[in-house]
């Protein structure tokens, strides 16, 4: 059955890899790897739960009569391991279900225009390093994807030459993958090691924000050089900015309670020892209670596109399934052993090289959604006690292993436009060719990647 399973999550793998291709949404593929997995894995349970729940399926066995043993094994499986599982994935899509809708409603009622008018100039070079950290910084507190978004829809009103947009376009991608790196809340993968514990809030913007900026500075410096001169006249932003009824106060209002809500969130956590998805969800009720104040004397028929119940509906439902099909899926893998097993496998081949496995990691996330990989790492390997010898340290809470892992795992989908939620977005939103991005900016990416690690190993072994 083991092989069976396996079988399956690689074929499932195969066609979420090839989505473009195939033209069948990742999502449905993930939903339906992640049943038929649990449904192969309940129809082998007397193989797995012995080896994997051994105390629990011994003390089941020796208080259930032989008749009721499957039904019973069944129930175990439903309501332990199972919901277990479950519970664990859904606190990732709570925290993003949540995130996702505080961006929609500060996008939704202008309060992105404050991005916008922080970027405006005439000069190139300037535009682009103000593209970088603005990017960079707005992605570690909303995620790399919606960052992306929006600094598209911005630079298509500031930069009205295709030619130079795609370069832009280009270097945001770079910027929002390295920006999310670094922060607990950044990207999905970094908020599933948070979550899981595997790092905390202190020790990864300790320990990552110098190689992530540096991962970003770099390509940065070598693109600047493509760029002479001044912009055209940008587009009038009067003419197309969204008719709102929100004064520039409350939209600057709007924006500040947003983000700074998602901001507060590890601090929240920090006081109240809550997941972190209720710090999401409380900041998510006060932006909600503020906007229905700014519209409580506009007509509910003029102003619906603005309220948070109508906003709701633009939530992408499908990229919450997406992570709940690949969360579960991976959970079973993890169910079976395999995880385990191929960690030992991985451990022993590199002879325990954090660098080595993280930085393979980090390349195969260029081709390959880092989502799965990075589950997939966590299932591999225990996070150590703080009593473990020294040959542990890396598998430890804030262990080089795992923030290396998030690191790499981040900026190495920047070295192929397919490597990230955000590359395929920006590349959907732009046209932007697979061979231009790959002959123009694949080359500066890396650079920055590996920049970016030295830096890291340089940090840990001679500054802290």
């Amino acid at each position: 059955m083991t092989i069976a399973i396996v079988a399956v999550f690689l074929i499932g793998y195969f066609f979420i890899a090839t989505e473009g291709v195939v033209k069948v949404n990742k999502s449905a593929t993930a939903l339906f790897m992640c049943v038929v997995c649990w449904v192969l894995y309940m129809a082998g349970s007397m193989e797995f739960l012995p080896i994997m729940h051994g105390d629990e399926f011994n003390a089941l066995v020796s208080s259930t009569d032989a008749a009721s043993l499957t039904q019973q094994i069944r129930n175990f499986i439903s309501s332990d391991v199972l919901l277990d599982h479950l519970g664990d994935t859904c606190e990732t899509i709570f925290f993003l279900m949540g995130a996702m809708t505080i961006v929609e409603i500060v996008d939704s009622n202008g309060g992105f225009n404050f991005v916008r008018d922080r970027l405006s100039t005439r000069s190139k070079k300037a535009l682009l390093w103000r593209v970088v950290f603005i990017t960079f910084f707005l992605s570690a507190v909303l995620d790399n994807l919606t960052t992306s978004l929006v600094m598209i829809m911005v630079l298509r009103k500031l930069v009205p030459e295709r030619k130079d947009r795609l370069i832009y376009a280009a270097m945001v991608i770079l910027a929002a993958n390295s920006g999310g790196a670094f922060s607990p809340i950044g990207d999905v993968t970094t908020i599933m090691l948070w979550i899981k514990g595997n790092i905390t809030s202190a020790g990864i913007l300790k320990e990552v924000f110098l190689p992530a900026i540096i991962s970003v500075i770099v390509p940065a410096f070598l693109i600047s050089f493509q760029l002479k001169g001044e912009l055209g006249e940008p587009e009038d932003a009067e003419e197309n900015k969204a008719v709102s009824y929100f004064t520039r106060r409350q939209r600057a209002m709007v924006f500040f309670v947003g983000v700074g809500g998602l901001v507060m969130v590890p601090v929240f956590r920090s006081m109240t020892g809550l997941p972190p998805f209720m710090g999401v969800l409380f900041a998510l009720s006060i932006l909600w209670v503020m906007i229905e104040l700014f519209l409580k004397k506009v007509p509910e028929k003029e102003s619906m596109s603005h309220r948070v119940s109508d906003i709701l509906h633009k939530i992408d439902i499908s990229t919450l399934l997406f992570f709940l099909g690949i969360l579960m899926t991976v959970a079973v893998l993890q169910e079976i052993g395999v995880l385990k097993t191929f960690g030992e496998w991985l451990d022993n081949a590199s002879n325990s090289n954090a660098y080595l496995i993280t930085g393979i990691i980090g390349l195969v996330s260029s081709i390959i959604d880092n989502v799965p990989l990075v589950a997939s790492c966590i299932g591999m390997y225990d996070i150590a006690p703080a009593t473990a010898g020294a040959e542990f340290a890396n598998f430890m809470v804030d262990g080089q292993f795992w923030q290396l892992l998030a690191f790499c795992a981040g900026t190495g989908g920047s070295i192929l436009i397919i490597g990230s939620a955000a590359g395929v977005a920006v590349m959907g939103l732009e046209d932007i060719s697979f061979g231009w991005y790959l002959k123009k900016i694949s080359w500066v990416a890396l650079a920055g990647y590996l920049a970016g690690v030295i830096v890291y190993w340089l940090q840990v072994t001679y500054i802290f």
